[in-house]
């Protein structure tokens, strides 16, 4: 599979089987992940998958929380957290692409947050990722986020894996410390969940539109 193959295959998946990735497959796909360049080589990413019997122990710690009224605490600032003008309003428009999909109205709250917290259930995938690294860094280190996790998305797109990245599972840290084994002194940047997909889910027939290329990028001669 070409780069530009995967590119345009990808799709935020949420909707998904039950079965699990098989270990051998993964690894393979972790392997590669790890060749991702990073400033300086630093490398500053740590990948935490939980899965099984871990994974079930989390969701309900974290649906726990949520559904005792505690409220978010990410340690790094979410990325909604100040958007304004057009970025703003992509984000509304991505919003009521996803609730239109499931045929929940802008005025309908609780079908709205019942869905918002099939984010803490990771979709009903049998994976979860953390992504994490040194609470001391900052937005350039971010960057080697991204760039492993784009490269990781790429990879399960090319061995038939969907995902779905989620800046809210880094909302309700407390439960994914206990249970996840984060190291020491590392903050949770972004969480991905993933497995195989359920083609027939209705919520995967959500489709994101591009910006023009145009709108984007500047080009001096």
């Amino acid at each position: 599979m070409k780069v530009s193959q995967a590119l345009e295959k990808r799709q935020t998946i949420r909707g998904y089987k039950p079965d699990e990735v098989p270990e051998d497959i993964l690894l393979k796909i972790l392997q590669l992940a790890q060749l991702s360049p990073s400033n300086c080589n630093t490398q500053p990413w740590h990948f935490t998958i939980v899965s099984g019997e871990a994974r079930k122990k989390l969701e309900n710690a974290l649906l726990t929380e949520i559904l005792s009224g505690k409220k978010p605490a990410p340690i790094f600032t979410p990325g909604d957290a100040s958007l304004e003008g057009v970025y703003k309003d992509r984000q509304y428009d991505c919003a009521f692409r996803y609730y239109d999909t499931m045929g929940i109205g802008r005025a309908d709250k609780d079908k709205r947050q019942q869905l918002m917290v099939k984010n803490w259930q990771f979709f009903g995938a049998p994976h979860v990722g953390f992504l994490t690294m040194p609470a001391s860094m900052g937005a350039v280190n971010a960057i080697d986020m991204g760039i492993y996790l784009q490269s990781l998305m790429l990879l399960f797109v090319e061995h038939g894996i969907a995902s779905c990245p989620q800046g809210a599972l880094a909302y309700y840290p407390d439960p994914v410390f206990e249970i996840a084994n984060i190291p020491d002194g590392n903050a949770i940047l972004v969480g991905i969940s993933f497995g195989y997909e359920d083609v027939d889910a209705q919520i995967n027939n959500a489709r994101m539109p591009r910006a023009d290329v145009a709108d984007c990028v500047t080009l001096i001669r």
